[in-house]
């Protein structure tokens, strides 16, 4: 061949060679493009976030994020431990915590299993779905008299009470404003103080200022006592404040659910950040899958998570803490409260007798907790109408 063709062959081979080399790295920087998503957890929050006996990070909702990680190609879930306080604040009645709302700060992009609150976190915050259907009642715990008493009892309207918020937790103190008394179908008085309790460990802060008169209640989770009277293996908390339900502190309202919008998310996040938006697609496959179910099980949350092909029958119900007051049934041993005919921080009921009446046997609503007189009454009119026969014959 003549030199000038072996150099224009020469030229269209390296051509080929160059344009093939670059389709190849276009495929790998494809399937390289994976996002990574830095997500954090405290360590307090069983069986949601927690860590081992070994101190690794535990719970559903690091479990979830790993198994998206394991199946979607495009994105890379990170779990780190931080503070819950870096995630959410009670600082002016609720703001995002420091690092997330510093939006040069890349080292944190969301906070997993928070509860998608109404009100402030709602203003605040981008929540992405919930991984768990709407499973976090509130409600009010209070210490027990000598007698097994509740110092505040289910009938009140917490007017001049004084109410512990658990500072960075849900149910937020707005929440207060939302949900119903379960035992008076009523909302509550807005003249009650709040006092917020901040500290690593939030829900021991509350506990203590509970114990130390600094509040009448806690506006709190109606799970956290059962979650952290276990004291599992690893617990950070302080065990022994959590003894004595039953016999020290019980709830008196149980079941409030108003305050959450959705349940359990997998992120809360920077307004506009996009993360909701980024983790969305895979969260959506995921929930669909075997794995998903498996951790449901795992973690005992089969009868709040959302079913899909391979749940059975196997799913279980919440336990006391989710039944409405109204519904409670025996004393305060147990730990919950049912509703009160009367209460001693309440006005007297219309219609109910006097103490001193033997005679008035009562019909107490379980559903309004009023009390209606039966046969006093009729006895009472019954003998004034004698009466007055007699007086006139």
């Amino acid at each position: 061949l003549k030199p000038d063709i072996i150099d224009i062959m020469a030229q269209t081979t390296s051509s080929v060679a160059l344009f093939y080399t670059l389709v190849a790295c276009l495929k790998v920087a494809t399937v390289t493009a994976v996002k990574t998503i830095t997500l954090g957890q405290d360590i307090d929050y069983p069986p949601y976030a927690f860590q081992t006996a070994d101190g690794e990070l535990a719970g559903f909702g690091k479990d979830f994020a790993d198994g998206m990680s394991a199946m979607c190609e495009d994105i890379d879930i990170k779990v780190v431990k931080e503070s819950w306080a870096n995630c959410w604040s009670s600082e002016g009645g609720g703001r995002l915590g420091a690092k997330l709302a510093n939006a040069s700060d890349t080292s944190l992009d969301g906070c997993m299993t928070y509860t998608h609150g109404q009100g402030v976190r709602d203003t605040f915050a981008d929540f992405t779905d919930a991984m768990l259907n709407d499973n976090k009642a509130a409600g009010l715990l209070t210490l027990l008299d000598s007698d097994g008493k509740p110092k505040v009892t289910g009938l009140s309207d917490l007017s001049g009470k004084t109410l512990i918020d658990v500072g960075g937790w849900a149910p937020t103190s707005d929440g207060l404003s939302i949900v119903t008394n379960k035992c008076t179908s009523e909302k509550y008085s807005p003249d009650y103080e709040v006092v917020v309790a901040n500290g690593d460990i939030a829900n021991d802060v509350a506990m203590q200022m509970l114990r130390d008169g600094e509040g009448d209640a806690i506006f709190i989770y109606a799970d956290q006592v059962e979650e952290y009277s276990a004291c599992p293996a690893g617990s950070t908390w302080n065990c022994t404040l959590w003894e004595g339900f039953g016999t020290e502190v019980a709830y008196v309202q149980t079941g409030q659910f108003g305050h959450a919008m959705n349940g359990t998310t997998l992120s809360l996040s920077r307004k506009g950040s996009g993360i909701r938006e980024l983790l969305r697609p895979c969260m959506q496959s995921f929930m669909l899958t075997k794995e998903y179910y498996d951790i449901c099980v795992k973690h005992d949350l089969a009868g709040v998570c959302y079913a899909n092909e391979f749940f059975g029958d196997d799913a279980t119900v919440g336990g006391k803490y989710d039944l409405p007051t109204n519904k409670q049934t025996g004393d305060c041993s147990d730990g919950y409260c049912p509703c009160p005919v009367t209460s001693d921080d309440s006005p007297p009921v219309a219609g109910a007798p006097l103490e001193t009446d033997p005679i008035a046997p009562l019909e107490t609503d379980p559903t309004s907790g009023s009390t209606t007189v039966l046969v006093g009454t009729s006895l009472l009119m019954t003998s004034s109408i004698m009466w007055l026969s007699a007086s006139l014959m």
